[in-house]
């Protein structure tokens, strides 16, 4: 906005300009030509015929002019020896022999031969007229920029209401927006402060019942386990400790999902520790089922303990881990975990498998909640859909994010971001 108001106003200046140089050429010229060439013909019959020398000199003495006659009897020139060089150093560059008479009409011829010319006795200055031109610029130039200043000024709060907004969409409450002052953008940063207020307000409140609830549902769902482990062994009571204990996933997933996205927001904090990521990975692969498949490891050694939180790093790993052995039991290889260092210094933390991997459109809504990318594959495959939203949300708590990607193939899940290394 501001750019093309110092377009426009340049844009304003150089018409304002030109506009002006056409009009004293023309419309100026138009109504002073007719004068001055009734004033010029008085002079040259006042002159008379043939010329009289003494009266031009005369005449160049009571008014500011100079007078030249050529002809056959009367040779003068009473021409500055200063004005005489500005007219032929004009007549040079205009290819004109006599620009500024004959441009106004300012010579006459007598009956006997005789030229008159008449012009101005001192040459116009150009460096005057050349320094007015350029001050007159410059002026314009100057009502541009405190033009543009004041507008940047004003406008300045619209950058601030942008970067407020981006961080209310990123779910950044903790930090108004900054009240420069009151008028109209102000009362527009009170509203959008007072609309965000309201939105943490209901998104606290939402996430405070979902967590009372997921709470209460934890009682009766361990009684119902209960219950059920006292019945008979039947394909009945296997499927319905299936049951409950897919209830039970479902509830922990819910109540991290909560805590980890609290925790992103500004409203709780990771227990971070020093960690030995590599050693952490083949914790959480011995603590695997070893029946369901085999793991594989590209650990870079040289990488030191870091500050974070083992417990959602552990789920971080865990959760892809289980979607490799639930989705690419077939492949070929098994699914590898890594840590590595990228070439902009961030650590790279996640898993790679050697599946069918996923079609490319759907890697943005992996990390959706309750997003399956196939809808083959239903509850009776195993998973809820919140193993990759829950990895998202253990990244951006630790101030990162989650990266997923092709690996041709199957999927490369992990965790890039600047961790606090220890000394």
């Amino acid at each position: 906005m501001l750019g093309m108001f110092l377009v426009l106003a340049l844009g304003i200046a150089a018409v304002f300009l030109l506009g002006m140089q056409r009009l004293l050429q023309g419309g100026w010229q138009a109504y002073a030509k007719p004068l001055v060439a009734d004033y010029v013909e008085r002079l040259a019959l006042e002159i008379g015929t043939p010329p009289d020398a003494a009266k031009a000199r005369a005449l160049t003495q009571k008014l500011p002019i100079s007078v030249r006659i050529e002809g056959p009897a009367v040779q003068l020139d009473t021409t500055s020896a200063a004005a005489r060089a500005w007219r032929e150093n004009r007549a040079r560059h205009r290819d004109d022999e006599e620009p500024y008479t004959q441009g106004f009409g300012l010579s006459r011829s007598t009956a006997d031969g005789h030229q008159i010319h008449f012009a101005l006795a001192t040459a116009p200055d150009a460096m005057r007229s050349r320094l007015f031109g350029w001050a007159t610029l410059g002026g314009l130039l100057l009502l541009t920029a405190l033009a543009y200043a004041t507008m940047w000024r004003l406008l300045r709060p619209l950058q601030d209401i942008t970067a407020g907004v981006e961080a209310f969409g990123r779910g950044q409450f903790d930090t108004p927006i900054r009240l420069h002052r009151r008028d109209e953008l102000g009362d527009l940063i009170e509203r959008i402060s007072t609309m965000a207020a309201s939105l943490h307000g209901m998104l606290d409140a939402k996430r405070a019942l979902l967590l009372a609830m997921s709470h209460e549902l934890r009682s009766p769902l361990t009684r119902a386990r209960v219950n059920a482990e006292l019945l008979d062994d039947t394909p009945e009571r296997s499927a319905l400790l299936r049951d409950l204990a897919e209830m039970r996933d479902l509830i922990v997933s819910l109540l991290e999902s909560e805590r980890l996205a609290g925790v992103a927001e500004g409203h709780g904090a990771l227990q971070t520790d020093s960690v030995d990521l590599a050693a952490l990975a083949h914790e959480v692969a011995a603590g695997q089922d070893q029946d369901q498949g085999s793991l594989t490891f590209d650990l870079d050694d040289s990488i030191g303990p870091v500050e974070a939180d083992a417990t959602r790093l552990r789920l971080l790993l865990r959760n892809p881990i289980q979607n490799a052995r639930r989705h690419a039991a077939d492949a070929l290889q098994p699914p590898q975990l890594f840590l590595r260092r990228q070439a902009d210094g961030q650590l790279a933390f996640g898993l790679r498998d050697h599946g069918p991997g996923v079609a490319p459109d759907q890697l943005p809504r992996l990390t959706e909640a309750f997003y399956r990318p196939d809808s083959a594959r239903t509850r009776s495959s195993g998973g809820v859909g919140l193993g990759l939203h829950l990895c998202r949300l253990v990244a951006q708590a630790h101030g990162g994010h989650l990266c997923i990607c092709l690996a041709n193939p199957g999927l490369e899940v992990a965790m890039v971001w600047w961790p606090k290394v220890e000394a």
